[in-house]
């Protein structure tokens, strides 16, 4: 594969020296289906990770429940020792249940076993960046979140973590969050269907805090899947490609983190980064968030 170097231009997490390419890779389509157990081929997904590498991704997300345990297993042996500059960011608050249901965890002792956990399958005595996830299962929830963000506060003042970052969380909770903590970056539900968050996404940008979407294509309608389509036919591209691309033009914030176990999406997922949206692209798909819904 030919070395990529332009990977979406460059993010510095405020108040950090960690620069990263805005076009990263989520770990969680590593493990089994689901994200419960392992895959069915590991090789491949060590092949997926190394290829990720070489082309010049340095920002991987992933967590210890993914699995549980599995992707960060597969990420040590894929990666460790670690490329100087990689930034691997984590998250905690939740467990998995025998059933592989998605369990919230964010007492203090839940939080302190998340985080040994991450460093032992990791490899790592200190972790770069951990995300406190709360809320739903696809949403935030009211209420406050000062107790167990008070908990990784604790553990970053430890030297067990370099910077925190939320998932999840409404710009109230922030809010409150900034009074304990410093905050680097927000995972939440956001793409070019779903936008809720557009001004939260706009005020975090004048913060200088990262915004980082998950969920590139989920919950569209047919309709507005159609338009979708229409503008990735229109620029032989893909429909993941002009939703990822339209996101990285939304604002210098925005990092993302396509996840996939395979080679070819790997090379799709990066490609994204190097299509240029004409205006009259992003007029058609800045309409799909107010499309009628079928």
């Amino acid at each position: 594969m030919t070395q990529q170097t332009n990977l979406g231009g460059t993010f510095t997490l405020p108040g950090t020296s960690m620069t990263v390419n805005r076009m990263g890779y989520g770990a969680m389509q590593l493990a089994g289906p689901h994200v419960f157990g392992p895959p069915k081929d590991i090789d491949v997904a060590v092949a997926v990770l190394r290829e990720a590498i070489a082309a010049g991704v340095n920002h991987i997300d992933t967590s210890d429940f993914y699995g549980p345990h599995v992707t960060n297993q597969i990420i040590k042996q894929a990666l460790h020792p670690y490329k100087d500059g990689l930034i691997i960011v984590t998250k905690v608050g939740a467990r998995r249940g025998e059933d592989a249901s998605w369990n919230p965890a964010l007492s203090r002792q839940d939080l302190i076993d998340a985080v040994h956990d991450n460093l032992r399958n990791l490899a790592l005595d200190k972790l770069d960046v951990v995300n406190l996830r709360v809320g739903g299962v696809m949403g935030p929830t009211e209420g406050s979140i000062a107790a167990p963000l008070t908990f990784l506060a604790e553990l970053k003042a430890q030297g067990l973590i370099r910077h925190l970052g939320l998932s999840n969380v409404t710009p109230q909770q922030l809010a409150e969050a900034q009074k304990i903590a410093d905050i680097v970056c927000i995972q939440n539900l956001y793409n070019v269907a779903h936008r809720t968050d557009d001004a939260f996404l706009d005020d975090l940008a004048k913060q200088g805090i990262a915004y980082v979407p998950f969920f590139p294509l989920g919950g569209f309608t047919p309709l507005q899947s159609s338009l979708l389509n229409e503008a990735a036919a229109s620029l032989q591209s893909t429909p993941m490609q002009v939703a990822q691309a339209w996101l990285l033009q939304r604002s210098p914030n925005v990092l993302l983190i396509p996840g996939t176990s395979s080679l070819a999406h790997l090379r799709e997922n990066l490609k994204a980064a190097t299509l240029q949206l004409p205006p009259e692209t992003i007029t058609s798909l800045n309409s799909i968030a107010a499309a009628p819904k079928q």
